[in-house]
C-alpha cells in the first residue's frame, strides 16, 4: 500500500480508503459480521483511512464502524461528517454541528476523529455554511474532538468557490474524477496545490456504473451515462480486465489527489480492490475508453440548492 500526505496535515493516508456508507445498507442489506470482517481485512491490507457519516443508513454505518474499530483506534485515521442526516434532513446551524460531533463520537466509540467534514455543502444556505457550519467545525477542532476540518459535496465548481473563501484542511469531491468525468482537474486540483489543502476523491466507480453490479434505481446520472456500463464492461473484457478494476486503478493514479474513497462492506470487495491497485491498464484500452465515453464525458446531475450549482463555462 502506498501512502500520501493529506495536504498540510500530518496525516499520511492510504492511496485507497474505506468508504463505510455500504455498512449502513445504502446499496443493499449488509451483514454486520461480514462488514466487520471487511473493516479488519482492510486494516490488514494497509488501508488506514475510514470515511463515514451520520447520514449513511441513518447512523447505522457509524454504529457498525464503531463496533468494527473497537480496540483498533490506533491503527486507523477516522473521518466523519455533520449537517446531513436522514433523507432530506439537513441542518447547517452552529448548534447542530456542536451536538453532531458528540453523537458521532458516541456511535463510533472514540474520543476524537481525525477529520470532521461539513457534508454536502450544496444543500445548505451559503452564508450559513460559511458563518455557522464551518466555524463550528473549526471550534470542534480547537476543542480537540477533531484534529482537522474540511467539507464535501458534488458540484465541483461550487466546492472550488467556497474553498477560495475559507481555510480548511481538506476538500472531498465525489464523482468528478472517474473514467466518465475529470472536472476535478479544472479548478480543485490547482487550488489544492496553491492553498495546500488535502484533496480527496470518492465514488470512483460512479455508484456502480463503472462495475458489473446493478446500478441503483436512485442513481441520478443521465441515462446516456448509465448506458455506458455494458459497453465498458465488454470493452474491458476484451483485455481480460474487470471494469471496476480499471476504473479504480485509473482513479488512484491521479498524482495530486491524496486518497480515493471506495465503498466497501465485504471482505471479497476489499481483496478485489487491493488487487486492482496492481492492475496495469494498457494504454490502448484507456484510449478506447476515452473515445467511447467522449459523447457523455463530464455529464453530471445537480444536487442541492440551484444557486449553489455552477455550470461549466460554455467556452471551456
Amino acid at each position: 500500500m502506498q501512502y500520501r500526505q493529506l495536504g498540510k496535515t500530518d496525516l499520511n493516508v492510504s492511496l485507497l480508503s474505506f468508504g463505510a456508507s455500504p455498512l449502513g445498507n445504502v446499496f443493499n442489506e449488509t451483514d454486520e459480521g461480514e462488514g466487520i470482517r471487511a473493516v479488519h481485512a482492510a486494516i490488514e491490507h494497509g488501508i488506514n483511512f475510514f470515511d463515514v457519516a451520520p447520514f449513511y443508513g441513518d447512523t447505522l454505518a457509524e454504529q457498525r464502524l464503531g463496533k468494527a474499530l473497537k480496540n483498533k483506534r490506533d491503527s486507523v485515521l477516522l473521518a466523519t461528517k455533520c449537517c446531513r442526516y436522514g433523507n432530506g434532513v439537513f441542518d447547517f446551524s452552529y448548534e447542530r454541528v456542536m451536538r453532531s460531533i458528540d453523537e458521532s463520537l458516541k456511535r463510533l466509540q472514540v474520543d476524537y476523529v481525525d477529520l470532521l467534514q461539513v457534508h454536502d455543502i450544496e444543500f445548505g444556505d451559503r452564508q450559513q455554511v460559511l458563518n455557522e457550519a464551518i466555524p463550528a467545525a473549526l471550534r470542534i477542532k480547537e476543542m480537540g474532538k477533531a484534529r482537522y476540518v474540511g467539507f464535501s459535496g458534488l458540484p465541483v465548481r461550487y466546492l472550488a468557490q467556497i474553498v477560495r473563501e475559507v481555510d480548511v484542511d481538506t476538500v472531498l469531491s465525489w464523482g468528478h474524477y472517474t473514467l466518465l468525468d475529470d472536472e476535478i482537474n479544472d479548478e480543485l486540483v490547482p487550488l489544492s496545490q496553491e492553498k495546500g489543502f488535502g484533496l480527496m476523491n470518492a465514488a470512483p466507480l460512479m455508484q456502480r456504473i463503472l462495475s458489473d453490479a446493478p446500478i441503483p434505481t436512485w442513481q441520478s446520472s443521465p441515462q446516456g451515462v448509465k448506458d455506458m456500463q455494458p459497453k465498458l464492461l465488454a470493452l474491458c473484457r476484451e483485455y481480460g480486465l474487470a471494469l471496476s478494476d480499471v476504473a479504480l486503478q485509473y482513479a488512484v493514479s491521479h498524482p495530486v489527489i491524496a486518497t480515493t474513497i471506495v465503498g466497501m462492506s465485504e471482505q471479497r470487495q476489499v481483496e478485489q480492490n487491493i488487487r486492482a491497485l496492481q492492475v496495469d491498464i494498457p494504454e490502448e484500452l484507456l484510449q478506447r475508453i476515452e473515445t467511447m465515453v467522449a459523447p457523455v464525458k463530464n455529464q453530471t446531475w445537480f444536487e442541492g440548492k440551484p444557486e449553489n450549482n455552477i455550470p461549466k463555462p460554455t467556452n471551456a
